[in-house]
């Protein structure tokens, strides 16, 4: 219980010492005399890591803001400061919206990561039973998530402040780097850190040898990054600088070794089921942050449910926000799609992802976990999994590097494979539309509610580059949120995006 309380005390200062490093006169964390000496301190400090990442991730449901709220899909019947996203207009005034303009949560993140790697040698110094193995898998796993981070900081923000070791807090100020530099870092230490994660953990991979942590593979699924995770990161990567060949190779090697990983592509049903893939754990979430009910890790926010869930599925009159009737018909426009179709008459022939269809505010209800996965409308404790990944996407990202480089037949198969497993028709162009257009529409079904939405529009509307409205906010870098006043006016070195000034 002592040492518990001390690796809580010391992530609350990591905390404080990230709002040091980038936004007032900045010190070295003090020393933890009591830190860094036994195994046991090594696996709460990584664990520490990952749960700064998945706060960052969720708080104010960042997540789903960033990815699904702006780009404008759905629709928002109260909210002013969602509306205000919606509609780009990100300098508006709201209590969320300035949370959501900083980017403390993600420095966090970075900082404990370096701690964790500057330090981790002490307690292979001083308890033998950390042994050399154990020690290269957490460094390529702080490794993961501190790239994880600057990469999902670069696609909010563009430039940003590289950091890479905890002593540089005791600078003043930190300049923004130019973003395609700290991509570099992030491929860079990606590739670093897939060289060294294994495949699964606490199942004889060589790279992980014995029990991780002297707990079974059961304790581990879904839970930490593996080699097919960094992988599928690299990929993300790649395609967002649009380097789409590396995007296609990289997205090979998880498509290519998703057995290894305990992967596969998941039946429709088994996807949404209150008890299948968002509830709890398990390793076809390529990269996912559990919620686990039976841990007490459930709450009333930061889930996308508290955004989308209403009557009949649980006791809220109003969904924060929803997709209309239209736009559901214009997305899923197939008669056979398993995740939603209507007959000829305008009504549902399945519920999987909305209920209500035909109501006022029609229910996307396609991540629904309640409490322990009940069904119960008079709960709003929420309990999914926050998802980054998972092996659809990867298939559905290599299929659009296939079709951006000229690789039309082997992007067509890639979707196909998707589209057969949710009930759908063979690709045909005369039908679906130009083969990069039916990708993204395709994608757009699939993830739909998992954040991915804004970021796959950016990437389209780069590929098209149209005079759309959009395709001219993202060439004048519009795309990206503005910087706090906060963090602008507590380092000086730091310039606001220049859309936004």
């Amino acid at each position: 219980m002592k040492r518990l309380l001390i690796i809580l005390i010391v992530l609350s200062q990591v905390f404080v010492s990230c709002k040091k490093m980038l936004d007032v006169n900045s010190t070295r964390l003090v020393s933890e005399e009591n830190m860094w000496i036994s195994m046991e301190d090594s696996r709460g400090a990584l664990m520490g890591v990952y749960g700064l990442t998945k706060s960052a991730l969720n708080d104010n449901n960042a997540h789903w803001i960033y990815g699904d709220v702006r780009s404008g899909q759905f629709s928002v019947p109260i909210r002013q400061d969602l509306k205000a996203v919606a509609k780009h207009d990100l300098n508006a005034s709201f209590g969320v919206m300035n949370d959501l303009k900083s980017w403390r949560r993600w420095y966090a993140v970075i900082n404990s990561a370096n701690i964790f790697l500057e330090r981790i040698h002490e307690v292979k110094e001083k308890d033998e039973r950390y042994t050399n193995n154990n020690m290269v898998v957490d460094i390529a796993q702080a490794r993961f998530l501190r790239a994880f981070a600057y990469f999902y900081m670069v696609r909010i923000w563009g430039d940003v402040p590289l950091i890479v070791s905890s002593k540089e807090g005791s600078f003043t100020d930190q300049p923004r780097e130019d973003q395609s530099k700290v991509l570099a870092f992030v491929e860079q230490e990606l590739i670093k850190a897939a060289q060294d994660l294994p495949f699964l953990y606490s199942s004889n991979d060589e790279q992980q040898q014995g029990n991780y942590y002297n707990e079974s593979s059961s304790r581990w699924t879904g839970s930490l990054a593996r080699k097919t995770t960094a992988y599928a990161i690299l990929a993300h990567v790649a395609a967002w600088q649009s380097n789409y060949p590396d995007a296609a190779a990289y997205a090979k090697f998880v498509i290519d070794n998703a057995q290894k990983g305990g992967l596969g592509i998941l039946s429709t049903g088994n996807m949404t089921d209150p008890n299948g893939f968002f509830y709890d754990k398990n390793n076809n979430q390529l990269l996912g942050f559990a919620h686990v009910y039976n841990h007490v890790e459930g709450s009333f926010t930061g889930h996308i449910e508290e955004l989308t869930l209403a009557a009949p599925v649980v006791n809220k009159s109003i969904p924060d926000m929803y997709i209309p009737k239209e736009k559901i018909l214009e997305i899923f426009n197939e008669p056979t799609d398993e995740r939603f179709s209507a007959d000829t008459l305008g009504n549902p022939v399945t519920e999987v992802y909305f209920r209500n269809f035909n109501g006022q505010y029609p229910i996307f209800s396609k991540v629904k976990c309640i409490m322990g996965g009940v069904t119960d409308p008079s709960f709003r404790f929420y309990s999914s999994a926050t998802i980054i990944t998972r092996l659809e996407d990867m298939y559905l990202l290599r299929a659009e590097a296939l079709a951006v480089i000229g690789e039309q037949n082997g992007a067509i198969d890639l979707l196909n494979t998707i589209r057969e497993r949710r009930g759908l028709n063979n690709y045909s162009a005369a039908r679906n539309g130009e083969l990069i257009e039916a990708i993204f529409q395709e994608r757009n079904r699939e993830l739909m509610g998992e954040g991915h939405r804004w970021y796959d529009l950016v990437r389209q509307y780069k590929i098209i580059n149209d005079n759309s409205d959009l395709s001219k906010l993202i060439r004048d870098n519009g795309q990206y949120w503005p910087i706090s006043t906060e963090v602008l006016t507590q380092n000086k070195l730091l310039t606001q995006n220049e859309y936004w000034k």
